[in-house]
């Protein structure tokens, strides 16, 4: 295992910033008055970053950091404070240098962020980065553009920079412009914390992974037939005996609503939304196991520790069932500040088509009453998707002609679209016969294959405007570690990324590929074991 770069020196530097407050350093900014590095290096290009940005105008000198570089801030605006003590934190380790978050305002240069842009082009999300001799300003309209825009910094610069030890240089910044926004507003990543328990470190340091390539929404598979993930306190069997296990026998585990919490807040500082799931009415053997009266016959089964699928059911003509449904929607709504909340709905196959729709039906009628979006897997497209539904298709290439077009249906029905075809960026799939982790029941997914495909116009009669985006989805049967998140995440994370994030009209394997291999010093620069795809030039170590 590699030595990761772990948030907790991240955060530790975060709150030294804090406590420190806006530093006024009368140093020079860098590029003015400052002797910059002139070692000889080889500046990257302007545009070799993942996602690829929407334009890149290269023009004019780089910039080059200095011990004299300042990060200057709005003096008025909290976020682009915060956001540039992020920075700070991760450039300090490698550079040595003392990089002070300021909002003095005299003279230039150095790296500016910039909120309160006008530019409705950029929208939500969306910056412009603008480098030359003098200094690096990056300008949004709002806190998540301004941290995508530090992302591509980070990508700017060499992998060294991502180091926690000091570092030789020189930190060079290409010169030009990049202007950029994302296609879709849904750029995900699902991590399956049932059949394994990852612990709240584990998720963070998979946060900061899935951040450095503009993913927002990080979806918490929180309940499953191999456990139960999060503390419900009407119900608190379901954490503290359906949480004692996983795939395989071991401890498994639970968040106590405090860490839930911890991670929902860690997640929003990288501009990330958490969507919590909680499957049913399938998927449902750790409360089934709890809970005797979740069951039909009120005979509680026992744990279990398998990796099969569609054997359990909640009981869908019990009340108690609902009073389940209502008691846990409502404390996880009530942790969850983010808009939705997913209710599974896959592989119910021990539940009846007719039960399934009742049942669906309720469900989605208590998410809405807790003021949530629902979001379900596709199958919830046999039902009546409640107005405002989301649906995230799981199928494959070859998934038949009439379940393709039941979801499409819905969509041109106004319920929106997350696409996750399994045999595409299901992240817990085999490369190839030869990968030591991961299942092949949807085929192997090589990097070119999770990369090489259109997301407007990959489920026929789907409105391209029914697409929210994209999910990559990290089921865990036999994912047990970091290091296994990470090989079976990288590379082909950053490829679902550019497919959510980039223009259509910048899709081409032949140059991502080569943006790609670019990556692998990034990598290792931060103790990501990933998978070295022969398909992929990567640099000669």
């Amino acid at each position: 295992m590699r030595q990761h770069r772990t948030f907790p020196r991240l955060l530790g530097s975060l709150l030294l910033v804090a406590a420190a407050g806006i530093s006024s350093v009368g140093a020079v900014p860098g590029g003015a008055g400052a002797a910059p590095d002139t070692a000889p290096a080889a500046v990257r290009p302007l545009g070799e970053v993942v996602p690829a940005p929407a334009s890149v105008k290269p023009s004019g000198a780089p910039y080059a950091l200095t011990p004299a570089t300042r990060i200057r801030v709005d003096d008025d605006s909290r976020e682009a404070r915060r956001i540039g003590a992020y920075l700070a934190a991760v450039l300090r380790p490698s550079t040595g240098y003392a990089l002070p978050v300021t909002d003095d305002d005299h003279g230039r240069g150095g790296i500016r962020l910039a909120l309160g842009s006008r530019d409705r082009s950029l929208g939500d999300e969306g910056y412009r980065l603008e480098s030359g001799i003098g200094g690096v300003t990056i300008t949004a309209r709002t806190p998540a553009g301004l941290f995508h825009g530090v992302q591509t910094l980070r990508q700017l610069l060499p992998a060294t920079v991502e180091k926690d030890t000091r570092q030789a240089g020189p930190w060079r910044v290409p010169g030009g412009t990049i202007t950029d926004s994302p296609r879709f507003g849904h750029r995900g990543a699902m991590l399956d914390v049932s059949r394994h328990f990852f612990t709240v470190d584990q998720v963070k340091l998979y946060i900061d992974q899935l951040a450095l390539y503009k993913i927002n929404k990080l979806h918490l598979h929180l309940s499953d037939d191999q456990g139960w993930r999060i503390a419900i306190d009407s119900w608190p069997r379901l954490a503290t005996y359906g949480g004692s296990t996983q795939v395989g026998g071991g401890p498994g585990g639970h968040y106590t609503k405090a860490q839930y919490k911890e991670i929902l807040a860690y997640a929003a500082s990288r501009h990330l939304e958490v969507i919590p799931e909680i499957d049913m009415p399938g998927h449902t053997n750790a409360a089934l196991a709890s809970y005797a009266e979740l069951n039909c016959d009120g005979i509680a089964p026992p744990l279990y520790t398998g990796t099969g699928v569609g054997f359990s059911s909640l009981c869908v003509p019990k009340a108690v069932t609902y009073d389940f449904v209502d008691d846990v929607v409502r404390e996880l709504a009530a942790l969850t500040p983010g808009r939705y909340l997913h209710i599974g709905g896959d592989e119910a196959h021990s539940t009846s088509h007719a039960d399934y729709v009742a049942f669906m039906d309720r469900a989605q009628a208590v998410v809405a009453k807790y003021g949530k979006t629902v979001v379900g897997w596709h199958q919830l497209t046999g039902t009546t998707p409640a107005k405002g539904a989301v649906a995230q298709y799981w199928g494959l290439d070859g998934t038949g002609a009439a379940e393709k077009e039941q979801v499409a249906a819905a969509a041109r029905n106004g319920t929106r679209l997350i696409l996750s075809p399994a045999d595409r960026i299901y992240l817990d799939m085999k490369y190839t016969k030869d990968t030591p982790l991961g299942l092949a029941w949807a085929g192997y997914v090589e990097v070119q294959r999770a990369y090489d495909w259109d997301p407007g116009a990959y489920l026929p009669g789907a409105p391209p405007s029914a697409i929210a985006g994209v999910e990559a989805p990290l089921w865990s049967e036999t994912v047990s570690t970091s290091d296994h998140i990470e090989y079976m995440a990288f590379p082909r994370l950053p490829g679902v990324a550019e497919l959510g994030w980039s223009p259509a009209s910048t899709h081409d394997w032949d140059a991502y590929k080569v943006r790609l291999a670019a990556q692998g010093p990034r990598f290792e620069a931060l103790g990501i074991d990933y998978y070295r795809s022969p398909q992929v030039p990567w640099p000669a170590e």
